[in-house]
């Protein structure tokens, strides 16, 4: 049981810090990264396109069926740039998407968030090299703004039907936090045990005694039939 109480530790542990270990781990200290070494110029620049972009889509004077590639790219980065809340990282995530995916498959990872956010095609197939990488966008996007008053929001962008990488973390993160409580308290009920089956024989007679499970007469044969 012990061993079970580690593990429980260990589990309370790693999920209650899984942002600082998996995005710093993987991304690199924002704070000390020179804003010289990062170039957010043209992030922030395509952000504001798409902020442009999505201010026409729903004053009702651009349509879906009208918007290109490109502004669908550009709809992507306003939309990550939002759930991010910061230009620099933004710039930081798109180098370390295109580290991972290649320059195109970023591009395309994007086109498919702006589709998918912009609700104007839910179902858009995001890049298969890029879907390893949403759980750590779903991670470093998490204390950021909502989707722009989009109903579905960023676990549609995920896919499968709205139920998105967010959530089943989510769920596994409880699942984990229920099996460890349930651990420990098993743990500790059985440390119980282990004391009270600790106690001789004569212990456990004078506890009878004390408790008034057996008389005075009844102690005394027994503690006699014990020595």
């Amino acid at each position: 049981m012990k061993k079970a109480l580690l593990i429980s530790v260990l589990l309370f542990t790693l999920l209650l810090t899984p942002s600082s270990i998996f995005a710093q781990g993987m991304m690199g200290n924002w704070t000390s990264s020179s804003p010289s070494a990062i170039s957010d110029d043209h992030t922030a620049r395509e952000e504001q396109e798409g902020k442009e972009t999505w201010e026409k889509l729903q004053s009702k004077q651009i349509e879906c069926k009208n918007l290109t590639d490109e502004q669908y790219g550009s709809l992507g980065e306003y939309f990550m740039g939002q759930s991010i809340g910061d230009t620099q990282r933004h710039a930081l995530m798109n180098q370390m998407m295109t580290s991972m995916m290649g320059e195109e498959g970023e591009e395309q990872a994007h086109i498919a968030m702006g589709k998918r956010l912009s609700g104007c095609e839910p179902d858009a197939q995001v890049p298969s090299n890029g879907v390893g990488f949403m759980p750590m966008m779903w991670m470093m996007g998490g204390g950021g703004n909502p989707m722009m008053g989009y109903n579905g929001g960023w676990d549609n962008m995920m896919g499968w039907g709205g139920f998105g990488f967010g959530w089943i973390f989510m769920i596994i993160f409880w699942i984990l936090i229920i099996l460890g409580v349930v651990a420990l308290v098993r743990y500790l009920g059985n440390s119980g045990k282990s004391v009270k089956d600790d106690k001789t024989p004569l212990e456990i007679l004078k506890e009878r005694y004390a408790k008034g499970e057996i008389d005075k007469k009844e102690f005394e044969e027994k503690k006699k039939d014990l020595a």
